[in-house]
């Protein structure tokens, strides 16, 4: 899979771009503020439907444009797809295929699938359980896009328990009393239950799959340190012990997950109820990250830390890679942030990608392994530079 062509109107910084692209690497090399990360933005953006810096699409439009488009060409054996989004904040974002309106956007996912790395990756190591989640969830979508939906209805259906939760606690006398919300409440269950068991077993078998490319690419960039293991710690504790459902390749069994899920928001109501707020559920989870015996958060060293990010996105890689076949790697001004040894490991894997893109303040700071095209971005122009 490759790019072909990369074209944006009113994207962030970009009043118009376009971007001839071929396999092998691709450089974009400006100062700051050029608007390298933003063309790189725009293609996670085709892959994904969503941002790796902001959460929602209202920063993607240019300032005092009502819209954005982002068309992308790409060809996979053989086939060629253009896919064009159109960026409305406020209203109903549209996407085509080759001219023709889909249904909804997500129906464009899984035509370009890419790996990003970029400095914000240290926040996986770093940050909150959130952005595991997050990480793990885009992961997911672009492994097996039907995730996006049960992503959706999952996060639609705890919006809806949370507020029946919120407004039933807030009432006077006990909930467990009423029995029209109680009912209304065991229909939330339901939902949630069976909603979040798909999105449950998805993130099991997913992280059964990613975790040995995870400790073989931290092998590989960092060998003189601890190992490196990752491992899915649910909120529903014992009821799903390390490991549950993937033994010797078994996957997980949803069926059972639901049961378990049910069995679990019956048991924490009265404490939900108190709250406001639903306890259990894939939204409570976490990816846990560990070094040796100790966690990453909060005991890794800054190198090491960078390690543990990059290996979880080069594990992404080699995991879809083996799947089906290679993404496009996006490599945005990561090199000034690595040492020599993480710079190499990087560039190896990078210079045996179909297409890579990478951007660098100065040229100096890429790799010579990825010596190919090269584009020179100014303000509000990129360019290809004379060889």
């Amino acid at each position: 899979m490759y790019l072909r062509h990369l074209q944006v109107t009113d994207f962030r910084s970009w009043e118009h771009a376009d971007l001839p692209l071929e396999p092998g690497p691709t450089v974009l090399v400006g100062q700051n503020g050029r608007g390298k990360t933003n063309l790189i933005e725009a293609i996670g953006y085709a892959a994904t439907l969503g941002s790796h810096r902001v959460a929602t699409d209202a920063p993607l439009v240019r300032h005092g444009q009502e819209r954005a488009l982002v068309r992308v060409a790409v060809v996979n054996e053989d086939r060629e797809l253009t896919v064009e989004l159109e960026i409305t904040p406020g209203r109903a974002n549209r996407a085509r295929v080759n001219r023709g309106t889909v249904g909804k956007p997500r129906d464009v996912l899984g035509i370009l699938r890419t790996v990003l790395f970029c400095p914000e990756d240290l926040a996986l190591v770093r940050g909150d359980p959130g952005e595991r989640r997050k990480f793990l969830d885009e992961l997911l979508v672009q492994r097996a896009p039907r995730y996006a939906g049960v992503r959706a209805d999952y996060e639609r259906v705890l919006r809806q328990r949370n507020a029946l939760l919120k407004t039933t606690g807030k009432k006077r006398g006990s909930a467990r009393e009423d029995p029209y919300a109680l009912s209304t409440l065991e229909v939330w269950d339901n939902h949630l239950a069976t909603a979040g068991a798909q999105l449950l077993a998805g993130r099991l078998d997913l992280v059964a799959d990613l975790a040995p490319h995870t400790s073989e690419a931290y092998r590989g960039v960092a060998p003189d340190s601890r190992p490196a293991v990752i491992s899915y710690r649910s909120s529903l504790g014992e009821a799903i012990p390390a490991g549950y459902g993937v033994p010797a390749g078994e996957r997980a069994d949803v069926g059972k997950l639901t049961e378990i899920l049910l069995a679990a928001l019956g048991e924490s109501r009265a404490q939900e109820l108190e709250r406001g707020v639903s306890l259990v559920g894939p939204h409570r989870d976490e990816l846990d990250l560990v070094l040796g015996e100790a966690p990453a958060k909060g005991y890794a060293s800054h190198g090491e830390s960078w390690s543990f990010a990059l290996a979880l996105r080069l594990g992404s890689y080699e995991l879809l890679r083996a799947e089906a076949g290679e993404p496009v790697l996006l490599l945005d001004d990561v090199f000034a942030e690595l040492d020599r040894r993480r710079r190499a490991r990087l560039a190896e894997v990078a210079a045996s990608a179909e297409q890579v893109l990478v951007t660098a303040a100065v040229a100096e700071d890429v790799p010579e392994e990825l010596a190919g095209r090269r584009f020179s971005v100014t303000e509000g122009e990129v360019r290809l530079a004379q060889s």
